[in-house]
C-alpha cells in the first residue's frame, strides 16, 4: 500500500511516505508525524487513512536535519525528538513542506486535501489551519496550539485533547474553546499520545471514538 517518494519543498527536498488506495481516491490527507518522525506507528496511520480511500501522505520533516530519523518512545529519543523540532526555524520549514504535501496530493490528481496530525504534528496542522487553505484540518493533542491561539483558523478545523494530558492543561483546551467558537473542540478521558498504539498512554476507545470523528469530518470536507 505505501511506498516512499521524493517531496520537493520550499523548504528543501524531503522525502514522504505515500499510501494509496484501491480504487479513485475520496481526496488526499496530509499525515504530520510526533516528534519521532516517520516511523512504523505514522506509516500504520497513513496507512489506515488509505485503506478508508485517502490518498495519504507523511512528509519526513526529519530529512532537513538528517534522512532516515525513525525514533521510539523512550525519555531519550522524547528527547531526541523534542530537540531536532526546536531547532531555529523548522516550525516555518514544517509549514512549507505541508503546503508541498498538499500540492504533491493535488498533482495525483485528487481535489481536495484534509490534515491532519498528532503531538508536535497536531500543533503544525493547527497552523496549516491558520496560514495555508487546506480543506480541512483534525489536529490532536499539539502542545504549542495554545501559544498559537492568536492565530485563526480559515478552513474546517477540529481538535482532540486528552484531559489527564500533564502537557496541555484543560484551562488552556478550554481557553481555545472560548478563542475559536467555530473550532470543534473534543476532549477525551486519557492521557497524551492517546491514539498511538506503539505508546504507553495508547487508549482504545479514545483513538477509536477521535478516530470516527476525523473521519466524519474528512467525509464532509474532503471527501
Amino acid at each position: 500500500m505505501g511506498e516512499d517518494i521524493r517531496l520537493k519543498s520550499a523548504a528543501g527536498e524531503i522525502g514522504a511516505y505515500l499510501a494509496t488506495p484501491s480504487g479513485t481516491p475520496k481526496g488526499g490527507i496530509v499525515v504530520i508525524q510526533e516528534i519521532f518522525g516517520v516511523n512504523h506507528h505514522i506509516r500504520a496511520v497513513t496507512d489506515k487513512f488509505a485503506a478508508e480511500g485517502y490518498l495519504a501522505l507523511a512528509p519526513c520533516f526529519f530529512d532537513h536535519i538528517k534522512p532516515g530519523i525513525e525514533l521510539g518512545y523512550t525519555p531519550d529519543t522524547i528527547a531526541e525528538g523534542r530537540g531536532y523540532v526546536m531547532t531555529p526555524g523548522f516550525t516555518d520549514k514544517a509549514v512549507q513542506d505541508v503546503q508541498a504535501a498538499m500540492d504533491e496530493l493535488k498533482k495525483r490528481g485528487v481535489m481536495k486535501v484534509g490534515v491532519t496530525g498528532y503531538c508536535w504534528g497536531g500543533t503544525i496542522s493547527w497552523l496549516a489551519a491558520t496560514r495555508l487553505k487546506p480543506d480541512a484540518v483534525s489536529a490532536y493533542y499539539g502542545g504549542g496550539i495554545h501559544g498559537a491561539k492568536d492565530e485563526k483558523p480559515t478552513v474546517p478545523t477540529q481538535l482532540h485533547f486528552g484531559d489527564k494530558d500533564m502537557h496541555i492543561p484543560m484551562a488552556h483546551v478550554n481557553e481555545l474553546r472560548q478563542l475559536h467558537p467555530t473550532v470543534e473542540i473534543f476532549d477525551y478521558p486519557a492521557d497524551h499520545g492517546f491514539h498511538c498504539d506503539e505508546r504507553g498512554s495508547y487508549d482504545a476507545a479514545a483513538s477509536k471514538k477521535a478516530m470516527e470523528r476525523t473521519l466524519a469530518f474528512m467525509a464532509k470536507h474532503v471527501g
